[in-house]
């Protein structure tokens, strides 16, 4: 009984043996991380290319812009009118103050306290704070219009600081490289940048330089459901405190120019208090005047 025993013993180690090593084999290893893919990692490589052309942390760094030019609006691609000289006033990330000058140019502000210091009086202002906006004429402040409102805010959440400077840092945002486009008679790298929201912006940059030329994005109309093309391209860039800088911003509308703007003066980091961009509603616009 022993020996049969013991070999029953044996066998029944020789089966076990192969069975465990056999279970060891089997266990599902790690997942490897999955590589970033080629379009994804030349799209990044080309995106930082851009920023250090725009001006690298100078640019990724500015809190505050100034702008002076003309103004000139189109309607279904001609112009409606013969420009309007302005001034804006731009304190990232949400406030605005765009300034119809009368007479002269600012030139310099001078900001205290108390608000600010100029030589012109404005004619309009229109104010963007927040997701709100204001217009301040000989009548008072009123209330933006909610559609002019909308779209600025829109044109804000869209426009190339947003993207290279907001959404680029923001979990779940994707770039592809989509190859070279030709776009405002220019070969161009087109980028794509797509959010965690699946909203997305299409950046043209200059094959050479790596500037931006033109960037584009669609949406969809609440009302009518229909998509829309809004366009902005860049041209005439001129280095400004160490930001590349364009000097001729030219807006279109689902394929026709809509706006355009030259500017004669640019400057970056001017500080401006709060109080500059602040406004209250005194009347409402849609009420009938009072003669």
């Amino acid at each position: 009984m022993k020996p049969i025993l013991a070999i029953l013993l044996l066998i029944a180690a020789s089966v076990a043996y192969p069975q465990a090593q056999t279970g060891a084999q089997t266990t599902t290893p790690a997942p490897a991380q999955i590589p970033e893919d080629d379009s994804s990692r030349k799209a990044h490589a080309i995106i930082d290319q851009a920023i250090a052309a725009l001006g690298g942390p100078a640019y990724l760094n500015l809190t505050s812009k100034f702008e002076q030019g003309r103004s000139f609006s189109f309607y279904h691609g001609r112009s409606s009118s013969g420009g309007i000289r302005f001034a804006n006033f731009t304190k990232y990330p949400d406030k605005q103050r765009f300034e119809v000058l009368s007479n002269k140019d600012y030139h310099f502000l001078i900001f205290d306290v108390g608000g600010v210091e100029a030589k012109d009086k404005s004619d309009i202002v229109i104010i963007h704070n927040g997701d709100k906006g204001y217009e301040i004429t000989y009548k008072g402040t009123a209330f933006e219009d909610p559609l002019d409102t909308a779209a600025f805010l829109r044109r804000r959440e869209h426009s190339l600081e947003a993207v290279l400077r907001r959404w680029l840092r923001e979990p779940g945002t994707a770039l592809f490289y989509d190859g070279v486009n030709a776009t405002d008679g220019k070969p161009a790298l087109k980028i794509t940048v797509m959010n965690a929201h699946n909203d997305a912006v299409v950046l043209y940059l200059d094959q050479t330089t790596y500037l931006p030329i033109k960037k584009t994005f669609t949406w969809r109309d609440p009302n009518d459901k229909v998509r829309n093309l809004e366009e902005e391209s860049y041209d005439g860039y001129k280095p400004v405190q160490g930001i590349m800088t364009p000097h001729a911003v030219t807006r279109y509308y689902n394929g026709d120019m809509s706006n355009q703007r030259l500017l004669n003066a640019v400057s970056y980091g001017q500080e401006m208090p709060d109080a500059f961009f602040q406004a209250s509603a005194t009347y409402n616009p849609k009420a009938p005047l009072k003669r």
